[in-house]
C-alpha cells in the first residue's frame, strides 16, 4: 500500500508518497482499498504544525485525511457485514491519505447507488460539521435566518442546503465572484459577494434585525462583527480559523500568526447574557469517541442523499501523488465544492 506521511510539520514539501506493509483487520475491523480520499483545510493545517487533534492524538509523522470511499478488502473477526466487494464510505480519525485505511466497523458505511466514488470520499466531513453545527449545537428551526461564511466551499455548500432543508431563509458569503452562482444554484435566498460589495452593509440590508444563526470559520476576519449582526436569542457557530492561516509556500506566517491570536475577541459572558447571544463551537475530530452520535448524523446525512433532498458537494480530483497541489489550491480559496485526492486503482 501507498500513503503520504508527514515526518515534521512544514510546507507542501513534507507531503512525502511512501510504501508501507499492507493492513490487515483486528476484530471488529475493516480494511478498505481506496477509490478516492476527502482533502479538508484540516489537512492542511496538521501539515502546518497547528491542529490540536493531531498532536493530541497521533503527533508527528502522521497521515492526515478523515474519509474515503472505495471498497471493502478484508473483515476482521465478528465482521459479517459489509462483505468483501462492498462499496463503501468510511470515516477516519487521520489516517484516510492511504490506498487502504483499517476503521473500526461503526466507522463504514455502505456507499449509496447514485454516488460516485469522488463524490462519496468528499461528504463525511464536511456533511458531519455542518450537521453537527446547524441541529446538535444551534438547534436551527424553520423561519429562522442564517448567515453562512465561506458558503461555496465544502461545509458551507453542506450549510446552505441544511439550512434550506430545516425551513430556514439562507444569506451565503462568498470571497469571489465566480462562486455566486454556484450557492444561488444550492438553494441560497441570496449571496454577498465580498469582493465586490461591503460585507456587512449588506449583511444588514438583508436581516436588519439581526440573523438568528451565523456560522464563521473565518477567525479575526470576520468573528467580531459576526458577533455584533447577532439578532436576539442569536447562536455564533465557530467551526474554524482559516483566516488567520494565510500561508507562503505552505507556511503561515508566525508574527501574522501571534498578532491574530491577540486580536481573537473574546467575548464577555456579561454581554452574552446581557444582549442574549450565544458563542458555540466545536471540532469534530475531538468528537470521535462519540460513536452514536456520529452515527446518527451519517446516517440522516446518507439517507437525505439517497432521497434526493441533499447534493453531494461539487468535486474537483486530483491524482494521488499531486496532493501537494490539492494543498495549495484549497489554501487559495478560489475553489468551489470539495477537493478529492483518486487513487487509480483500487490497491
Amino acid at each position: 500500500m501507498k500513503k503520504i506521511v508527514i515526518h515534521k510539520p512544514g510546507g507542501y514539501q513534507q507531503l512525502a508518497i511512501e510504501q508501507h506493509p499492507d493492513l490487515h483487520p483486528g476484530p471488529g475491523e475493516i480494511v478498505v482499498s481506496v477509490a478516492a480520499i476527502g482533502v479538508n483545510f484540516a489537512d492542511c493545517v496538521t501539515r502546518m504544525g497547528l491542529y490540536a487533534s493531531a498532536k493530541h492524538y497521533v503527533g508527528y509523522p502522521i497521515t492526515p485525511g478523515f474519509e474515503v470511499s472505495g471498497t471493502v478488502l478484508e473483515c476482521g473477526s465478528g465482521v459479517t457485514d459489509p462483505e468483501p466487494g462492498t462499496a463503501v464510505i468510511a470515516v477516519t480519525r487521520f489516517n484516510g491519505y492511504a490506498t487502504q485505511v483499517c476503521v473500526n466497523r461503526e466507522q463504514v458505511y455502505r456507499l449509496p447507488q447514485q454516488l460516485s466514488y469522488e463524490a462519496a470520499a468528499g461528504i463525511p466531513a464536511v456533511s458531519l460539521t455542518a450537521w453537527f453545527a446547524l441541529f446538535r449545537l444551534a438547534h436551527v428551526s424553520a423561519g429562522e435566518t442564517l448567515l453562512v461564511h465561506s458558503a461555496a466551499g465544502g461545509v458551507g455548500s453542506m450549510l446552505v442546503q441544511l439550512g434550506k432543508l430545516s425551513g430556514a431563509r439562507v444569506i451565503g458569503v462568498v470571497g469571489a465572484a465566480h462562486k455566486v452562482a454556484a450557492v444561488l444554484a444550492l438553494g441560497a435566498d441570496a449571496v454577498i459577494d465580498k469582493s465586490t460589495q461591503d460585507l456587512w452593509s449588506e449583511a444588514q440590508r438583508y436581516a436588519p434585525g439581526g440573523y438568528d444563526i451565523i456560522l464563521d470559520a473565518n477567525g479575526i476576519t470576520t468573528l467580531k462583527q459576526s458577533y455584533r449582526h447577532l439578532a436576539p436569542v442569536g447562536r455564533l457557530v465557530v467551526y474554524g480559523f482559516h483566516g488567520m492561516l494565510v500561508t507562503h509556500n505552505g507556511l503561515p506566517g508566525k508574527l501574522r500568526l501571534v498578532w491574530d491570536y491577540l486580536r481573537t475577541p473574546r467575548f464577555s459572558p456579561f454581554d452574552l447574557t446581557t444582549k442574549n447571544r450565544s458563542v458555540l463551537g466545536f471540532n469534530l475530530s475531538f468528537l470521535f469517541d462519540k460513536r452514536e452520535l456520529m452515527a446518527t448524523g451519517m446516517q440522516q446525512i446518507l439517507q437525505w442523499l439517497e432521497q434526493g433532498k441533499l447534493s453531494p458537494p461539487t468535486v474537483t480530483r486530483y491524482a494521488f501523488d499531486s496532493v501537494a497541489a490539492a494543498h495549495r489550491d484549497l489554501e487559495s480559496g478560489q475553489t468551489v465544492g470539495k477537493l478529492v485526492l483518486g487513487c487509480s486503482l483500487l490497491s
